[in-house]
This record gives structure tokens, C-alpha cells and sequence, in this order.
């Protein structure tokens, strides 16, 4: 295993570096190293200028509209992004369902979506979780009926991030109630302005609007929609879950939070405090090691190797690690990351703070990432999974 860069390899990172800085808007750069309030513009802006130069779907290959990057390069892509402070990519379309359509779609498919998500012009959703069905998804309940030449949907998803925005929504349906309940399972897109789609928000602790339920109600969603063949969305779906719970470890977003970390423990004093800074190591070493565990999975596939099935792994050490990083912020601010004004979250905003200002966000962000150990399966579920897959 080799860990270190190659000088081709580098001179890469320097370029996405040097265009990253070019092209990244100050503006949204300051929100997000500020941890303040992103807004639709402020994602789709910067999607749609990672897709005009081809950027956003990094991780596709050449024959679809990508830039063939290796391993390696799309590491180093998220690596100096994140630590710019850009918004991270909203990942239901080019990250999520643009691998499954690339697998498993037709080449009708392929023409007609992958070029919307390819320039960021089309928001795409996720219609994984229901009520009662979130870790154990294969209990999924939500029916599309075939009729003719359509299936009519009926049923409620949950969670739903960013629907609010949606365009279109990828869902997992039953079609078959036959067999085990994952044999019984479709992978189908829905326009989410057809007539029936309902989006309803959840409005979290902390005021804002992130999540949603969704309900439909006799959607007729054309049979062109579905991905591959009936009754195999589970297959579809666990390829699709390997790119989420990767992408959840997010371990570059942990390295530019770490400094922002220190950041707030330098100004508010408690820098100097080594029981304080031996807290901070520790979260410094958590973060390394999960750097390294994700250059080893690179480092196997760039030398042809079977990458490690280590998937629930990054996701179990990323979420804590996110966890543990937004509960030392709180710390470091002490009784002045408690209170929480909603206006604060926005850019610019002229009021007065409680504390500094780098304190407004703070319980937000504590709060909200509370869902990471949940999210994507639940760590209880991962181990579970990892248990028997790594371990054996």
C-alpha cells in the first residue's frame, strides 16, 4: 500500500486548486467556512459552474459526459473543494442515481437524464425512507400498480432532504408482494410535478426547513421510468447505498472542519487548555485514521485490487467523527453557543450577537448532526453489516 502522491498526481491537485480558487464565488465560500445559512441559488450557482466545466459529475466516466478521473484525482477533487469551502455537491443526482442509470438504465434513459444532472440544471431527490421503514427499508410499503403503459404510485416517503427544491425523485416502490420483501422491490423516477405529488415540510428544532414527507396519490409515472427490470430495485439500491454512506463520511468536510475547530478554541481562549487540546488531538487522530482507511480503499482499487466491502465502516467513523467535531465547537463557546437566533444563520445579518459571532451557528450545527449515526442505515445496523461482511 502506497499512500504517498505521485508528482503527476500533485501537479493535479494543484491545478483543481488553482481553478477551484478562480471559480468557487466568495460569497458562498464565506457562508461555508462560517457555517451560515446556504440557500437554493447559493447550491445550484455552484453546481452549475462545476458543471459547465464538466466537474460535476466528477466521479462518471468519459463515455458519459465525465472526466474519467481515477480514484485518486476524484479524492483529491473533494479534498481541495472542501477545504476552498465549497457547498458541498447536493449528491441525489450525479453522486446517487447517475451511477444506477449509467449500470442499469437503457440508453433512452441514459440520453434523457444524465445531461440534466451533468449540468446541474435539474434537482433530483431521494424517495428511500418511509414511516416505519428507515434501517429495515426492504419493509418499504409504498405500491406502484402497472396499468397499460404506466404505474400508479400510492404511498408516503420520509426524511426527504431538500425536496422542497426536487425536480424529479428517484423512489423505491413495491411491485410484488410475492417472495422476500426485497424480491418485491423497483427502482422508478417520478416527475415530481405530476399531479398527486404532495411535498410537506419537517421543520426541525432549529426553525429551518431541510427535510420533508412526500406523499403520492395515484401518480401515473410513464413505464419508460423504471430503471432496469421489475422487481430488482433492491440490486439497483444497495449499488446506489455504497455511494451514500461513502459519500456520508465526508472525510475532507472533517479536515476543514477540524481547523475551524481550532479556530474557535484559539478565540475563545481554551486553545491553551491541554485537557482541551488533548481533546482536539484525539479528534485529529480520528480523522487521520479515517483518511487513511479511505486512501487504503483508493489505494486497492488504483493497483486493481478488490477495494475493501468497508463502506459501513467510513460511514460508522465519519458520522461520529462529524458528531464529536460540532460537540467540542459547542465546548469551546461554553454557555454562549446555547442560544440560538435564526436570523444570525444568514449572511451579513446586522443584529447583535450573543457571544462572537462564530457562536450563532454552533447549536444549530450540534443539533442537526445528531442524524448522522441515523442516516443512510444506522450505526447499530452498520455494524451489524460490517460484522458480517469484514469481519465474517
Amino acid at each position: 500500500m502506497d499512500l504517498a502522491f505521485t508528482p503527476e498526481e500533485q501537479k493535479f491537485r494543484e491545478d483543481v486548486r488553482a481553478w477551484v480558487h478562480e471559480n468557487l464565488p466568495k460569497d458562498i465560500s464565506h457562508k461555508v467556512h462560517n457555517a451560515l445559512r446556504l440557500s437554493r441559488d447559493d447550491m445550484q450557482r455552484w453546481a452549475r459552474i462545476l458543471g459547465k466545466k464538466g466537474w460535476l459529475g466528477y466521479g462518471w466516466p468519459q463515455q458519459f459526459g465525465g472526466p474519467g478521473w481515477n480514484a485518486i484525482q476524484k479524492h483529491l477533487f473533494e479534498e481541495e473543494c472542501a477545504l476552498a469551502g465549497a457547498p458541498r455537491i447536493v449528491p441525489f443526482g450525479p453522486v446517487m442515481v447517475a451511477p444506477v442509470i449509467m449500470a442499469f438504465g437503457n440508453a433512452e434513459q441514459q440520453q434523457r437524464f444524465l445531461p440534466g444532472i451533468a449540468s446541474g440544471e435539474v434537482w433530483w431527490s431521494q424517495g428511500y425512507s418511509e414511516p416505519g421503514s428507515g434501517s429495515d427499508l426492504a419493509s418499504l410499503k409504498t405500491r406502484a400498480e402497472r396499468k397499460g403503459d404506466k404505474y400508479i404510485v400510492n404511498g408516503q416517503k420520509t426524511w426527504t432532504t431538500l425536496a422542497q427544491h426536487g425536480e424529479w425523485i428517484f423512489c423505491l416502490v413495491r411491485t410484488s408482494t410475492e417472495g422476500k420483501p426485497q424480491t418485491g422491490i423497483s427502482f422508478l423516477l417520478i416527475d415530481m410535478k405530476s399531479p398527486g405529488v404532495t411535498v410537506r415540510p419537517i421543520i426541525m428544532l432549529d426553525n429551518e426547513h431541510e427535510v420533508n414527507e412526500v406523499f403520492f396519490d395515484n401518480v401515473e409515472v410513464p413505464a419508460e421510468n423504471l430503471i432496469g427490470e421489475e422487481n430488482k430495485g433492491w440490486t439497483y439500491a444497495k449499488h446506489l447505498l455504497s455511494h451514500e454512506r461513502t459519500n456520508i463520511a465526508d472525510v475532507n468536510r472533517a479536515k476543514r472542519e477540524l481547523e475551524r475547530l481550532k479556530r474557535i478554541a484559539k478565540a475563545e481562549g481554551v486553545y491553551e487548555d491541554r485537557r482541551f487540546r488533548d481533546e482536539i488531538a484525539k479528534l485529529e487522530v480520528d480523522v487521520v485514521a479515517l483518511e487513511m482507511l479511505v486512501l487504503r480503499v483508493l489505494s486497492a482499487e488504483k493497483s486493481g485490487k478488490n477495494s475493501l466491502d468497508i463502506a459501513g465502516l467510513l460511514k460508522i467513523k465519519g458520522s461520529e467523527i462529524q458528531q464529536r467535531y460540532s460537540e467540542l465547537m459547542m465546548l469551546a463557546a461554553g454557555p454562549y453557543a446555547l442560544p440560538y437566533i435564526h436570523e444570525a444563520m444568514e449572511a451579513g445579518w446586522q443584529g447583535e450577537y450573543v457571544g462572537a459571532a462564530h457562536a450563532a451557528p454552533l447549536a444549530s450545527t450540534y443539533f442537526n448532526l445528531r442524524k448522522t449515526t441515523i442516516y443512510g442505515g444506522s450505526n447499530e445496523v452498520q455494524r451489524n453489516i460490517v460484522a458480517q461482511t469484514v469481519l465474517g
